[in-house]
């Protein structure tokens, strides 16, 4: 029976594949009866048996058999085909474009750049990844390598020597903020668990990483511009929000109210960081990034992976990145894991504070540059000491999301965001009626003893003043930053940033800065330190949340976790004041703050930022003689315009020089 069915079987996969059998051919061509009885027994067995229609019908399937077959077989060549038109299609679209319009296509452009340049490492990786570590083979002599570290560390030292020497003798000033990264060093090394333990070389790579960033980033024009488009990018793409909301709630809730203006973001972006996690962008990217610190600072991969993605997710998310070994961390890794959450804030309310005003490239800046800080000063506050299990350079690797398909991650991205959503507007109700009662206490026990306006943010006007004038703020700016931090550490950072757009909203509308003795706003750099040393879970509310968070993943460690949570809090603060501190040093002025002379050269007839400043030097560089005729000194004098830029200056500012 089972010779017959393997029989069976063959002659019937012959006949599937139109392969007809020789043998019973030549015997039908040699036997002219036995070729009759054949095809007598055929007819019958149209007419008779439902196995007989089966068989006729396989026949007439035998084309479109074979056709499935040759698809089969050149399977690969047909993908490549149909991948290079696509490709053909899209780069005669591209060119199009471009020509039409560069300036429209910038982005389409930016995003083919960026592709053909991830392909190109992967090609180079796979191709030629052997042959360049063979390259790195010499490097591993410990005599040269010893040489090339220090060779590194004498330049790094000499290179920064010189930069503060050039930079600084045309702003004096950003020496402060240089001190005051000093300061807190001083301060953490101070507060470290172990200081015999600490690995500087993670500490001087992670604030060097921070510092070359930071330089790319703010002082470079190119560097500049591109974080400038990406912020404005992010805004456009947020601005979509709209039109959910718009529809749901309608146009006057969404453009008057606060809670259907900025919350529903939180929902759409939660929607796309699920999609992009679905589609493994968010892996890959995490994964590059940890890799990169991991290799430069020598941290391990566990640790580095989770500060990486706390980038991108929030300060109870990153860690389920690395679950599986939360249990077989070590406590200076659980802290560098602590710090992280503390030091930087998450995608989903990036898009909140972008739509309070806030500037989207120093927000997007700040996240990224809290990243390799972050891990330096956990190693700095709690080193390594004990024997850790994840010190393979080969990483940790990231699953892919478990949705099933793009839509289902679209719709659990949204529904999640929706208690996201939920426990900001319930912290904002909280702590709002929390600050203002205890400003109502402290109001009526400043009054007891004739102490008038006493409150919460005049107390950390005074307390935190000269920390913030450490990282580089103008003394006069000093108590409303000072204020805004102080909310932030104690309150929330929500409540910070509303307060500081409030600021930002008031120097846009070109205000004067004092009225009746009271600042109304701070200058563009020290909103741009503020928006620095806020962005970051550190405050007294999140330790409740790591906690929480931690605490459901590994229970058995509760006790560790509780032992560090608060010095990972204090080291995560210190992170964003460090941040802020390069702000300051590398902060330059721009636009009109920096060539006011082109700026009232031009038309201008309302009140505005610019409008403001420059009027204000104008006005510093006017003075009148006996005859009530202004003359102008400095980059005004002998300008043919100075007397209409003052007319126009007057009809918006009231001034002494104005006649």
């Amino acid at each position: 029976m089972e010779k017959a069915g393997g029989r069976g079987s063959v002659s019937q996969a012959t006949a599937e594949n139109g392969i007809e059998n020789p043998g019973l051919e030549l015997m039908e061509r040699g036997n002219p009866e036995q070729s009759r009885k054949t095809e007598e027994t055929e007819e019958h067995s149209r007419k008779d048996g439902p196995g007989h229609s089966n068989f006729w019908s396989r026949r007439k399937l035998q084309p479109f058999t074979k056709a499935r077959h040759f698809f089969k077989r050149h399977a690969a060549l047909f993908k490549k085909i149909l991948l290079g038109l696509l490709c053909l299609a899209y780069a005669a679209y591209f060119l199009a474009a471009c020509i039409l319009n560069f300036q429209r296509a910038l982005a389409l452009f930016v995003l083919t750049c960026l592709v053909i340049f991830i392909l190109a490492c992967h090609f180079l990786k796979k191709s030629f990844g052997k042959k360049l570590m063979s390259c790195l083979k010499p490097l591993k002599n410990s005599r040269l390598r010893l040489w090339v570290k220090w060779m590194f560390i004498g330049a790094s030292v000499v290179g920064l020597i010189l930069w503060l020497a050039l930079d600084t003798a045309q702003r004096p000033e950003q020496l402060i903020s240089f001190a005051g990264i000093c300061m807190f060093i001083l301060i953490l090394f101070v507060c470290s668990k172990h200081h015999s333990a600490v690995c500087w070389r993670t500490v001087f790579w992670g604030l060097g990483l921070q510092f070359i960033f930071g330089i790319l980033v703010i002082r470079t024009e190119p560097g500049f511009n591109a974080f400038q488009w990406l912020g404005d990018q992010i805004q456009i793409f947020l601005a979509y929000t709209v039109e959910g909301s718009s529809f749901v709630f309608g146009d006057a809730l969404v453009q008057n109210v606060f809670a259907f203006q900025s919350l529903p973001i939180i929902i759409f972006f939660g929607c796309v960081m699920s999609i992009l996690y679905y589609l493994g962008l968010v892996q890959w990217v995490v994964q590059k990034i940890a890799w990169f610190l991991q290799v430069t600072m020598g941290t391990t991969a566990a640790e580095t992976l989770a500060v990486a993605g706390n980038i991108f997710v929030g300060m109870t998310e990153a860690p389920l990145l690395i679950r599986p070994y939360l249990a077989d961390m070590t406590l200076s890794e659980i802290h560098a894991v602590m710090t992280g959450g503390f030091a930087t804030i998450a995608g989903t309310v990036l898009g909140a504070f972008i739509s309070f005003g806030i500037d989207a490239s120093s927000l997007i800046s700040a996240s990224v540059m809290a990243a390799p800080c972050a891990l330096a000063l956990s190693k700095l506050v709690y080193p390594e000491v004990e024997e850790s299990k994840f010190k393979s350079k080969e990483g940790v690797k990231l699953p892919r999301g478990e949705e099933r398909n793009i839509l289902e991650a679209a719709s659990n991205g949204a529904t999640d965001a929706i208690g996201l959503v939920a426990n900001v507007a319930a912290n904002l109700i909280a702590f709002l009626a929390v600050l203002a009662f205890i400003n109502a206490t402290l109001s009526w026990l400043g009054e007891m003893v004739d102490i008038h306006g006493l409150n919460f943010q005049v107390i950390c006007s005074y307390v935190l003043r000269p920390m913030v004038f450490m990282m580089g703020v103008e003394w006069a700016d000093c108590p409303l930053v000072a204020e805004i931090v102080g909310v932030k550490f104690f309150i929330n950072e929500f409540v910070a940033y509303q307060q500081l757009s409030q600021y930002k909203s008031k120097r846009l509308s070109g205000v004067e800065e004092w009225i009746n003795g009271e600042k109304q706003w701070i200058s563009v750099k020290a909103e741009i330190i503020a928006t620095f040393s806020l962005c970051g879970f550190a405050n007294l509310s999140s330790i409740g949340i790591t906690l929480g968070g931690l605490t459901s993943m590994i229970p058995q460690r509760k006790s560790d976790l509780c032992k560090i949570v608060v010095r990972a809090l204090f080291t995560g603060a210190c992170v964003s004041f460090i941040s802020a501190c390069m702000a300051g040093i590398l902060y330059v002025p721009r636009g009109a703050e920096a060539d006011c002379v082109s700026f009232l050269s031009t038309s201008f007839t309302n009140r505005t930022y610019e409008t403001y400043v420059c009027c204000r030097e104008l006005f510093h560089s006017t003075s009148l003689n006996g005859t009530n005729m202004p003359s102008f000194s400095g980059p005004w004098e002998d300008k043919e315009f100075s007397a209409l830029s003052l007319a126009k200056c007057c009809d918006l500012y009231s001034n002494p020089d104005c006649v």
